[in-house]
């Protein structure tokens, strides 16, 4: 980011703007999610496939596809995992808080709930929605999870057991159209839900649902064409003390950026009645995706165009931002204990009076004596064999029988055998050598087995 934020660093030629590109997507890419630790990127396209990648750090650099070698990869992004459900493009995907779950929506109506620590495990797949889902958004304590489609609906879902809490339609009755996106964003204190795409008085608005009661009674005005997207700021703020003045507490607001059609945004405090400030024509073409940077002072901002915005803040402008610390405790003071932000370490130690907390506490001991009872079993088959090569649970065997059955084979008009080339995720066994010797002999359609690849 420094040649962004800095004149000095972007005339430096030593110092790159562009880490890596990874060409792995079939398609349009619509759509890039990085996970609240940082360590993953999850990706949804029009080829119907989320794809989680993560840095590697053994590989050296390497030059981009087609640039004839101009083009250096600083940093090494490897994909991990390639999720397969949908059957449509996949329009949005949004990690839960704490990154227990990856949710997914795409143009085949559905919501699909990916268990993240044992990918590409599916929890729930979500329907109801009878249009084009096209936005998600989770509820910063998890408890619930958001979606927005072409069906003029925003439908809220629990996350305990997966079903439908409510669906919201009284907004987006006026609504004509469509829109390319419909990213909605949940406030990180939990209290608002604020949708894209409504309307109010024939005027394009940008709805605040209000989580006690699901109320709609509130919006964001002023844009001249439909919403696409809304991005609350992952910060919560308090008023920032000048010097001299009285020390007592301010209440505690968020922050909220608006996009739209109209190629305009708006930044908006909740505080205010009024944005804090709207940039017009920022762009040629509509707005289709905002991103906070993690201090809450930068925000960068897509454009249909091809281009990206970045826009910078003062605490002045703003407010002081809250510690996490300060908001972990406003969580816990406002909705208890969270089930997702909760470790396993603090769910054995928790007094749970819940009775739905105490079922999920039992399911989650029965899981990890499963697991046990499982890894003991997996140790005797591993010790009776000297090498075996296990990628995601599954042999080395196992995959090439699996993508020899899959492979396309065809005969031309002068009788010549084809085969359709496979596309193999990078084994992220460490074994590079590995992953291009597979690919050269499931391209050749020739036998082979691990053992032969790991004595040559």
């Amino acid at each position: 980011m420094s040649p962004v934020l800095q004149e000095d660093d972007e005339k430096d030629e030593n110092i790159p703007k562009m880490l890596c590109q990874m060409d792995n997507h079939l398609a349009c890419v619509n759509c890039v999610r990085w996970s609240n630790s940082g360590m993953y990127l999850a990706s949804g396209g029009d080829d119907k496939l989320i794809m989680v990648w993560k840095r590697a750090t053994y590989i050296g650099p390497s030059t981009v596809f087609g640039s004839s070698g101009k083009l250096a990869n600083v940093e090494q992004w490897r994909c991990v995992s390639i999720l397969r459900s949908h059957s449509g493009d996949v329009m949005d995907v949004a990690w839960s808080p704490h990154d227990a779950w990856l949710a997914s929506c795409s143009v085949d109506n559905t919501v699909v709930i990916w268990n993240a620590v044992k990918f590409p495990e599916i929890l729930a797949t979500l329907r109801g929605h009878s249009g084009l889902v096209k936005g998600l958004t989770w509820d910063p304590v998890g408890k619930y999870i958001a979606s927005q489609a072409d069906d003029r609906s925003l439908k809220v879902w629990r996350t305990l057991d997966w079903q439908l809490e409510t669906s919201i339609t009284k907004p987006f009755d006026e609504c004509g159209g469509t829109t390319h996106v419909l990213r909605l964003s949940w406030s990180p204190d939990g209290h608002y839900l604020v949708s894209a795409h409504a309307m109010n008085n024939s005027g394009p608005t940008a709805q605040i649902i209000e989580r006690e009661g699901w109320k709609t009674n509130m919006d964001f005005v002023g844009h001249r064409k439909a919403v696409t997207v809304v991005k609350f700021n992952p910060k919560i703020f308090k008023k920032k003390q000048k010097n001299g003045s009285s020390t007592k507490p301010s209440c505690p607001y968020c922050c909220c950026a608006v996009g739209s059609k109209d190629r305009s945004l708006s930044v908006w405090l909740t505080c205010l009645k009024r944005p804090l400030v709207v940039i017009h024509e920022l762009f040629d073409k509509s707005i289709m995706d905002i991103s906070w940077t993690l201090n809450g002072l930068g925000i960068l901002v897509c454009s249909m165009d091809g281009s990206v915005a970045f826009l910078d803040f003062s605490q002045d402008e703003l407010g002081d931002p809250l510690s996490e610390e300060e908001k972990s405790r406003i969580h816990q003071s406002t909705y208890g204990k969270s089930l997702a932000i909760m470790t396993e370490a603090q769910l054995s130690t928790a007094v749970i009076e819940n009775p739905e907390m105490l079922k999920y506490q039992r399911r989650q001991q029965q899981q990890q004596l499963d697991q046990k009872g499982a890894t003991a079993t997996a140790r005797e088959t591993a010790s009776a064999s000297s090498v075996t090569g296990v990628v995601n649970g599954e042999s080395l065997e196992d995959i090439r029988k699996n993508l020899l059955k899959k492979q396309v084979e065809t005969r031309t008009a002068d009788g010549r055998r084809r085969i359709t080339p496979l596309c193999i995720a990078q084994l992220d066994t460490g074994y590079s050598f590995i992953h291009e010797a597979l690919c050269d002999l499931v391209w050749k359609g020739l036998p082979f087995s691990f053992h032969q690849l790991a004595s040559s």
